[in-house]
């Protein structure tokens, strides 16, 4: 082994082991990229399906948001007014630069217990008008999509119930906020204006899945380095085993 050889042993070892680990992190990826594809498939054929019944009351210990979420659902009963909570959120998009909430009203269902419904956004400078948001009295039908509860993390404000405002979507603390002791462990997500109060809020939001899928740019990003580390590693390998180098 030439002087030039024995130079070359570690950092090509070196090489190797990271060669190796970025093409794991770029595998990793593309197998990431297969489990959110499969996912969203998953989702798009809840959320686009025709609505069945929501599940009744005795079944909804069972459920598992990993089946349910965004599940088109559709549901019969009354609004309880005045019962309201609030769930912090930045303005949706096409909905000017105010922040708000998410207004959710409890839905005393036909057969038993409540659903919370996320009747849509009330800007902050127009949640103190809680008598023009009310919801449409009498009993009626609503459709949309169920939703799971959202997990926070150490970023996640503190929660006020004494305001019934909330930062996360949490309908078991919002019924304990409320009293509310039938309360589903899931939301309905609106999919149609049919609640808004006189004064124009809350204005309808979206339902429709969006799942950000980055998955392939990452794995490119991973195998494009190990082949840029490959490329240094033989122009550094070829100007040390160059003669007189």
């Amino acid at each position: 082994m030439t002087s030039g050889q024995r130079a070359l042993l570690w950092p090509g070892v070196a090489t190797a082991v990271v060669f190796a680990l970025l093409m794991s992190l770029g595998v990793w990826q593309v197998r990431r990229l297969g489990e959110k594809e499969a996912l969203i498939a998953r989702v798009e054929a809840r959320a686009h399906a025709a609505p069945a019944a929501a599940p009744p009351q005795a079944g909804w210990a069972a459920l598992s948001p990993a089946y349910y979420d965004f599940t088109h659902v559709a549901a019969r009963g009354h609004y309880v007014a005045g019962r309201d909570a609030l769930i912090f959120m930045k303005p949706p998009e096409g909905f000017g630069l105010e922040p708000g909430y998410m207004v959710v009203t409890p839905f005393a269902l036909a057969d038993g217990g409540e659903i919370f419904v996320e009747r849509g956004f009330v800007p902050v400078s127009r949640t103190d008008d809680v008598a023009g948001r009310a919801p449409p009295a009498g009993e009626t039908e609503i459709t949309g999509l169920m939703r799971a509860p959202q997990s926070r993390n150490a970023f996640t404000p503190a929660d006020a119930p004494q305001r019934l405002i909330w930062y996360t979507r949490d309908p078991v603390a919002m019924a304990a906020a409320l009293g509310l002791a039938g309360a589903a462990p899931f939301t309905i997500a609106l999919e149609a204006p049919s609640s808004q109060g006189a004064n124009g809020y809350p204005r309808l939001v979206s339902p429709a899945p969006e799942f950000p899928n980055n998955h392939l740019s990452y794995a490119l990003t991973w195998f494009s380095l190990a082949a840029a580390l490959l490329v240094v590693f033989g122009l550094f390998a070829r100007g040390r085993l160059r003669p007189g180098a």
